[in-house]
């Protein structure tokens, strides 16, 4: 195999008939090689169809500037025959750039940039030595163009500073590639953003109301679009004890245009300061004026006693003590009470101002009851009960002691068990 021109993307190969087997060659299948795949592919010619008495044929669509090599594989009526031995090495002629960069994106960076960025092109659509971009750009709004040449193939990033560069202003920006024979086309045109700076000005109207002993919720005025200086991230709320320092304020940041959030895990009958501020990717702006919230008082601390129950029918009454607040603690509204199957997943709640509730009971089944006193300062202690059926007698455990009670229908275990949280 022999080549007897090479151009940039074709190439003319010549060769001598081997030996048919008594049997006319019906045609010729040529392929090549190249770093890039690392393995035979057949490739197009000219002409399309190699007929059996051709000694030579264009190889075309080729890539320019890149090694190849070229065997042939003869078929007729009885089969393929064996690939002929490769032909020497040879590289395409270099070519200007046909494919431009993509991904042209960018933005960030420091104050008064502009940071451009694309795809580094892989070595199939370099084309020839010399390889580089250009990026061109402009201000939007502008009618001049400025260029910036960046050597090296795997260069993907220029960076553009000028003082006078307003924040996250808006530039126009396109790419083009080119070698030692020419210039490639542009990329599209892509909007870039200048580098950020931090927003310019504080949220307003900050107002902070307590939900309960250990939550507040902070709300705030939006920070207008146009003091932004880049793309709001969210905001960020500082709050601390009134007896600490603003220094070691804890922080709490939120996402996106929200105007409130909750605050959670504070402290009971505390006063807070809090202060709010706006940020995005260069930081946070200035801080608004300092707030004040006092957490409400702690609910109890004692879950509730002394609890009975009684069956009546599809239905089971259970009846407890009411639970007094001492003075640090916030006043009993009424009570919560959490039920579900033992074997169900799905916990039901039901509130009432007494100290009784009527539940829908099976005798079928085990039911695992909680039950808390709640009120301003949120919900307190809580009581655990397990109901089960049995035989013989019933059994009801509480904080006072145990007591066995005779009842024909069925056993119930009450166990009461103060609990930090609900588990269920």
């Amino acid at each position: 195999v022999v080549m007897k021109e090479i151009n940039d993307t074709s190439v003319l190969l010549s060769w001598s008939r081997g030996y048919d087997n008594h049997s006319p060659i019906g045609r010729y299948i040529i392929q090549a090689w190249t770093p890039l795949s690392n393995e035979w592919k057949s490739v197009r010619t000219a002409p399309q169809h190699i007929e059996g008495n051709l000694e030579s044929a264009w190889v075309i669509d080729l890539i320019p500037w890149m090694d190849y090599e070229f065997r042939i594989i003869a078929n007729n009526i009885l089969g393929t025959g064996d690939p002929s031995l490769p032909s020497q090495t040879i590289r395409t002629r270099e070519a200007a750039p046909t494919v431009a960069p993509s991904n042209i994106s960018g933005g960030g960076g420091d104050q008064h940039e502009v940071t451009m960025l694309w795809a580094a092109m892989p070595r199939e659509y370099q084309n020839g030595e010399g390889f580089g971009y250009i990026v061109t750009f402009r201000k939007e709004g502008t009618k001049e163009w400025r260029h910036a040449k960046i050597l090296g193939p795997e260069s993907a990033r220029y960076v553009y500073q000028n003082d006078t560069i307003a924040p996250y202003s808006r530039f126009e920006v396109k790419v083009k590639a080119f070698n030692n024979k020419g210039q490639g086309p542009y990329s599209q045109v892509s909007i870039i953003h200048s580098a950020e700076e931090e927003p310019r000005v504080a949220p307003s109207g900050v107002t902070a109301s307590s939900l309960s002993s250990s939550e507040i919720e902070v709300s705030w005025k939006p920070v207008g679009q146009v003091t932004m200086n880049g793309i709001l991230l969210g905001y960020e709320i500082r709050y601390w004890r009134g007896k600490d320092k603003e220094e070691s304020a804890d922080r709490l940041r939120t996402a996106g245009l929200e105007t409130s959030a909750r605050v959670s895990h504070l402290k009971a009958s505390t006063l807070y300061h809090v202060k709010v501020r706006a940020y995005n990717s260069a930081g946070s702006g200035p801080s608004s004026p300092s707030t004040t919230v006092v957490t409400r008082k702690a609910p109890p601390n004692r879950p509730p006693s002394k609890i009975t129950w009684k069956a009546q029918g599809s239905w089971v009454r259970i009846k407890w003590d009411h639970v007094k607040a001492f003075d640090n603690e916030s006043t009993v509204d009424g009570y919560k009470v959490f039920y579900k199957p033992e074997d169900e997943s799905s916990i039901k709640v039901t509130e009432t101002s007494k100290n009784s509730v009527q539940l829908p009971f099976s005798e079928d089944l085990s039911y695992l009851v909680v039950i808390r006193a709640s009120g301003e300062g949120g919900d307190g202690a809580a009581a655990k009960i397990r109901i089960s059926k049995n035989s013989g007698t019933s059994m009801m455990v509480d904080s006072s002691g145990v007591k066995v009670l005779h009842n024909a229908l069925f056993t119930a275990i009450l166990t009461v068990t103060a609990m930090a949280c609900l588990e269920l």
